[in-house]
């Protein structure tokens, strides 16, 4: 998705040179088609023999679609799971400017509600 949303839109072929390590032609082929079964791309046309796709949600409804599986599949579907892994200590440090800005996130938010 990354990729369609910096090009705004590229056939499998142009998805696979795009990534550092792609896997094969028919993967990304796979996973275009699951992409576009999910309602998350479409076929914005054809060139010669290949489909051109594109992004059919917008930036950030894909990150939150992404974020809201990603918390559920690992997280039990809780935010403070999620930030409790970010912020144990075995995995990674946080600057004080990281954790300042953290602060300052979840002060703002919470003013929202």
């Amino acid at each position: 998705m990354d990729i369609l949303f910096r090009l705004g839109q590229a056939s499998a072929v142009e998805v696979m040179e795009e990534l550092p390590d792609p896997p094969s032609y028919s993967a990304i082929r796979a996973l275009l088609a699951t992409l576009e079964q999910k309602k998350l791309v479409v076929i914005h046309g054809k060139d010669s023999r290949r489909y051109i796709y594109r992004p059919a949600v917008t930036e950030k409804k894909a990150k939150r679609s992404a974020l809201s599986s990603l918390l559920h599949t690992f997280f039990e579907g809780k935010p403070e799971n999620l930030v409790a892994s970010l912020l144990d200590p075995s995995d990674q440090k946080l600057s004080d400017e990281e954790i300042r800005r953290i602060r300052q996130l979840i002060g703002d938010s919470s003013k929202q509600q």
